[in-house]
């Protein structure tokens, strides 16, 4: 006897099904109407440096505020809805709007007064370089 794997016939029903369970227990992150969003981020480290990639895709950069206060990076700002005269017939709309506040502890191993930010095609990448104190250091061994 061969064995058969089953296939659901209506792979979308299922996947609203699923959906649907999800929106119960966590809200509609999908529906732009909710305000409730946030941008992905990516943080890196190494020997020297953290470095922060945020997706804010269709910012201005006006709209985005960056503060370190108590070795807590916050990264906050508002992506307005776009209000344009003509009206349209939107048939699906599923980009978020509506401000947001993301937070990471970075401990206070970071120099303030070097970190440097940019925003180019819709990414904020930050550079927040260590201090010299939590660098890791080659300590020689004498021989006595």
């Amino acid at each position: 006897m061969a064995l058969i794997r089953w296939q659901p016939r209506d792979t979308f029903s299922v996947n609203r099904e699923i959906d649907n369970l999800i929106n119960q227990v966590w809200g509609d992150q999908g529906n732009p109407n909710t305000q409730a969003w946030y941008p992905k981020v990516d943080i890196a480290e190494d020997e020297n440096q953290f470095v922060l990639h945020a997706e804010l895709p269709g910012m201005n950069r006006e709209d985005i505020q960056v503060s370190l206060e108590d070795g807590v990076l916050t990264i906050s700002g508002e992506r307005k809805f776009e209000t344009k005269k003509e009206d349209k017939n939107y048939l699906h709309r599923e980009r978020s709007y509506g401000s947001f506040t993301r937070s990471f502890r970075m401990g206070k191993n970071v120099q303030v007064d070097k970190i440097a930010a940019a925003y180019k095609d819709g990414v904020l990448t930050m550079t927040l370089p260590k201090a010299e104190e939590v660098k890791p250091r080659q300590i020689e061994v004498t021989v006595s």
